[in-house]
């Protein structure tokens, strides 16, 4: 594991934290990377292998990702040690001993994450008084539940198919990671036409080439089941998802999904990032190589933040759809054409993007 020295630079991060409650069972970090633009908005993710390393790397996604979506926060990110699926006591015990924790630090403005909702974002604004992605009756915009982050891929792949050969009407398309991201996102894109060919989480995949039923899957997650119990599907235990014979691939789950040992399977043409860091360096530029278009995580999955960062200014939930397609349409364009006018990686593009204005912004503060 990296020290968390060899990960800062000039931007960041501003603070690491290690949180600890013996008596809740606490175990959890939280990485405050650059608030020069405003407080930092990122998610609590909840998981039983999560990483310092992990969480700086995730904090820094979200500074790019705001910057890029041109909002007024900086980046950050929590992780709590822990099995998402513990009973609601337990898992209530541990979110409320986070937030006793975090409750000093005002740059960090904690958001659902994997493992986490609406309703683990209640009980934190319940100790501390700030949270975005709250339910609805507190007087959130509930993101997971609307799908922000799926319509802002949709939007994505929309505009990426100006500057690829893929076409949503009829593509095929496989999603690694059926939770609140992908099966939103599966949702948008059979709305524009597209097919969903393969599906996984955590049980494993399934796998039909003439069309999954979209509905049937999202019945046996809200059940707690795994898509593998999807009567008549062929099914893998692993992560064929990555690999599966499909035009679209997007990658919905944990970082690093695709890597240089998976890398030469992908057989997608077009790759819309929709969990953060989801491929290695390495992985990602084979991938640009050989002519495979990759929308990065930081453009492409920006409309959960977007959606949080409008509901923390007071906006409604028609604002937030209004913004999510303007600014993902916006950007999404921007990066593919300047990717294209100078054949470079639509992440180089971005990056340099999101970097400039996190730069601009840090010219503004008594230390730089």
């Amino acid at each position: 594991m990296s020290d968390i020295f060899d990960l800062s630079d000039e931007l960041g991060p501003e603070k690491v934290l290690h949180l600890t409650n013996a008596a809740a069972g606490l175990k959890a970090v939280l990485v405050i990377d650059n608030t020069a633009a405003g407080p930092s908005i990122g998610g609590v993710r909840m998981a039983s292998d999560v990483t310092v390393e992990e969480c700086a790397r995730l904090a820094r996604a979200m500074t790019l990702k705001n910057a890029a979506a041109g909002l007024p926060h900086g980046g950050g990110k929590a992780v709590i040690v822990g099995d998402p699926s513990v009973p609601e006591l337990e898992k209530m015990t541990l979110i409320r001993a986070f937030s006793d924790a975090i409750a000093e630090m005002h740059g960090y403005i904690p958001g659902p994450d994997m493992g986490t909702n609406e309703s683990c974002m209640a009980w934190v604004r319940d100790e501390i008084g700030r949270a975005v992605g709250l339910p609805r009756v507190l007087g959130g915009i509930p993101l997971d539940e609307i799908g922000a982050t799926g319509f802002g891929i949709a939007v994505a792949a929309e505009v990426a198919e100006s500057f690829c050969n893929v076409r949503l009407d009829g593509a095929r398309v496989a999603i690694q990671g059926f939770g609140a991201v992908g099966k939103h996102a599966a949702r948008h894109l059979i709305h524009r036409g597209a097919r969903l060919v393969a599906v996984s989480d955590s049980g494993g995949t399934v796998l039909n080439p003439g069309g999954l039923p979209l509905a049937e899957l999202i019945t046996l997650k809200d059940a707690g089941k795994s898509v593998t119990a999807l009567p008549g599907a062929a099914k893998d235990p692993g992560e064929a998802a990555i690999t599966a014979d499909c035009d679209i691939l997007i990658p919905a789950a944990r970082p690093d999904a695709i890597t240089e040992d998976n890398v030469d399977g992908v057989k997608a043409q077009l790759i819309i990032e929709g969990a953060n860091i989801p491929a290695r360096a390495a992985a990602e530029t084979a991938l640009h190589d050989r002519g495979v278009l990759v929308v990065p995580d930081f453009i492409a999955n920006a409309g959960g933040v977007i959606c949080a960062s409008v509901e923390y200014h007071g906006g409604t939930e028609a604002t937030a759809f209004h913004a999510i397609e303007e600014k993902i349409r916006r950007n999404t364009n921007e990066v593919l054409k300047r990717a294209s006018d100078t054949d470079s990686a639509p992440r180089t593009v971005a990056r340099a993007l999101a970097l400039e204005r996190v730069r601009e912004a840090m010219g503004f503060r008594r230390f730089t």
